[in-house]
């Protein structure tokens, strides 16, 4: 059976997907205003993607903001995540900063959850990951395919080594040029958790043709969804008030 992982009170892996909705202000006082925002939403966890943070490559910087976004969240859980260019993300950094980014915010007690690329290099991954742990930070693993959907096959394969490799919550999102590739990302989450997962797992197929994705999470296998704000971080996101009562509808139901 798989197993739940809880974060200030919210768990991921039992009943309705929870939803995640992510801050991407480029300034510190638009970040200030958007954390007073996501107090106001019905939200379960926040995620800072600091790719939109135009101070980003100064980790002083990042770390003051991040105290001041942390003091007005208070008890919302909360996913540090930069996202690489490559894989959807606004900006491209060094490996070695991507790296030393991460371990340090990792060490901050101001967050829960950090998200980790998949592909990336085994030791360095592992290494962040123990780094993570000993100051009780959970790790998503996380690969995002912005071109296609890769078959059925090789998304249950990075969702495996994800967990293989130690995240917390692995996930992939994917692209959909048809409906068929909505339904392989769907049968894959549902293969991943029947026969593999001992964890929870996030999945999604992105765009408009995937949004029965974010909201099918309970029935298939995905732990959380990610809601829109004001803007979206990625194709297809729903407006988080419209996602709830959707989840909600689904979770009545079943």
């Amino acid at each position: 059976m798989s197993r739940t992982i809880t974060v200030k009170g919210v768990t991921l892996g039992a009943g309705a997907p929870k939803i995640c909705v992510p801050m991407v202000g480029k300034t510190r006082q638009q970040l200030k205003d958007e954390a007073a925002l996501m107090t106001t939403l019905d939200l379960d966890v926040v995620e800072w993607r600091v790719d939109f943070f135009e101070q980003v490559e100064d980790i002083i910087a990042v770390k003051e903001v991040l105290m001041q976004i942390r003091s007005i969240l208070k008890d919302i859980p909360l996913l540090f995540t930069f996202r690489s260019a490559k894989e959807g993300g606004e900006k491209e950094v060094s490996t070695d900063f991507y790296f030393q980014l991460n371990r340090e915010i990792a060490t901050t007690g101001q967050v829960e959850l950090i998200d980790i690329e998949l592909f990336n290099e085994e030791q360095a991954i592992k290494e962040l990951i123990e780094v993570a742990h000993k100051h009780d930070v959970f790790v998503i693993i996380s690969n995002h395919d912005f071109d296609k959907t890769p078959p059925r096959d090789e998304i249950v394969a990075r969702l495996k080594r994800a967990q293989d490799l130690g995240g917390d919550i692995p996930k992939i999102a994917v692209m959909p040029t048809s409906p068929l590739d909505v339904l392989t990302l769907l049968e894959a989450t549902y293969r991943m958790k029947e026969q593999y997962a001992d964890r929870p797992i996030i999945t999604m197929s992105m765009a408009g043709a995937g949004v029965i994705s974010r909201i099918a999470g309970e029935v298939f296998g995905s732990a959380l969804t990610f809601g829109a704000a004001n803007k979206a971080s990625a194709p297809g996101q729903v407006a988080v008030g419209e996602l709830r009562n959707v989840l909600s509808l689904l979770h009545r139901n079943l």
